[in-house]
């Protein structure tokens, strides 16, 4: 069967060479918006959007990928064979990733999406991606409603942890990472009960796998569990960073409405400045427990700067914290 919907991502260069061929070939012109040039041909319709996305549909689409798009514009036969490239992305099974661990305000959310080959087919066709290739938070939250809207309800599942949570967790804990494997098997142990069948969870490697098992109950025990670099480039995992990313960003405009102070991502000098005011707005540093995580060494800056300390604000010592490494694999040594 034909596949009738194609996106790919275009350089600069790309983009002015399929434009031009839209312009000048025997294309009729269309409108369509974020488009720097859209056109249709006799059973498909080409649109070359401002962001670099190229997509491609309609009964018609396969052939234009084929004989303009590949050779004309990409110079390389790519499209349309992920599939043959990578057969088991699209056998059942879910992903799993998660969004807010690098910023200093708002939760760590975690997402889980399940897919098939049917479902897979239909989110590759929509561009779903890893979400940190998706540059506007506004697209990232409309693509997950497409997403939530084409897996259903029984899919896909989030695990939201808040500051407070999160600080609570990680005190016990220790590390990033140990919060991290739990957020990981919390949703795979959901996504399981809606999906009782599916074989195995995919993630990318932050840790030990160890640490995802152990922290998994019986069920979870079952499932076939892979941990690989780069593990946004399957659709699932890309679909569940999306989704994280979405679910991240309705955790920060809860906060912004709660505390009525402009909380920006990340842990730059912007960050500092906006956990500065939230302190004097609140009346002590206590407000950080509630808004932001507290391991960071932003909350040292920002208190120090203000002449306050963790001590004195009710705040986890400085000893109880511990940096964030990424795991790395051993290697092992030559004999």
């Amino acid at each position: 069967m034909a596949q009738n919907s194609f996106t790919v991502a275009l350089s600069a260069e790309q983009m002015a060479r399929a434009a031009e061929i839209l312009r000048s070939g025997n294309y009729r012109p269309v409108v369509v918006p974020y488009t720097v040039a859209a056109a249709e041909g006799d059973g498909f319709r080409v649109m070359v959007y401002q962001s670099g996305k190229c997509l491609v549909q309609g009964k018609g689409a396969e052939d234009w990928v084929r004989f303009t798009l590949e050779p004309l514009v990409l110079g390389e036969a790519r499209l349309g064979y992920e599939e043959q490239r990578d057969p088991k992305a699209y056998e059942p099974h879910m992903g799993v990733d998660e969004s807010g661990k690098g910023d200093f305000f708002g939760p760590l959310v975690v997402a889980a999406a399940f897919t098939d080959r049917e479902s897979a087919r239909d989110l590759v066709a929509m561009g779903v991606r890893d979400s940190k290739a998706i540059t506007s938070d506004r697209a990232a939250v409309a693509l997950a409603g497409k997403i939530k809207d084409r897996l259903g309800d029984g899919a896909w599942c989030q695990v939201t942890i808040g500051p407070a949570a999160y600080n609570r967790m990680y005190g016990r804990m220790g590390s990033v990472n140990r919060v991290l494997a739990w957020g990981h098997a919390k949703c795979i142990e959901l996504l399981l009960e809606k999906v009782p069948g599916c074989p195995r969870a995919l993630c990318d490697q932050f840790g030990p796998e160890e640490q995802i098992r152990r922290a998994l109950q019986e069920k979870g025990r079952k499932i076939v569990l892979e941990q690989r670099t780069k593990a946004e480039s399957d659709v699932a995992v890309a679909a569940a960073s999306i989704l994280a990313r979405a679910g991240f960003l309705a955790g920060m405009g809860a906060l912004r409405r709660r505390w009525g102070v402009e909380l920006p991502k990340g842990a730059s000098g912007k960050v500092k400045s906006a956990a500065a005011e939230l302190v004097r707005k609140a009346g002590g540093g206590g407000v950080l427990l509630e808004a932001a995580k507290c391991h960071f060494k932003t909350t040292d800056e920002v208190l120090g700067a203000m002449g306050m300390s963790r001590e004195g604000e009710g705040l986890p010592a400085a000893a109880e914290r511990r940096a964030f490494t990424p795991w790395r694999p051993r290697k092992e040594s030559a004999e």
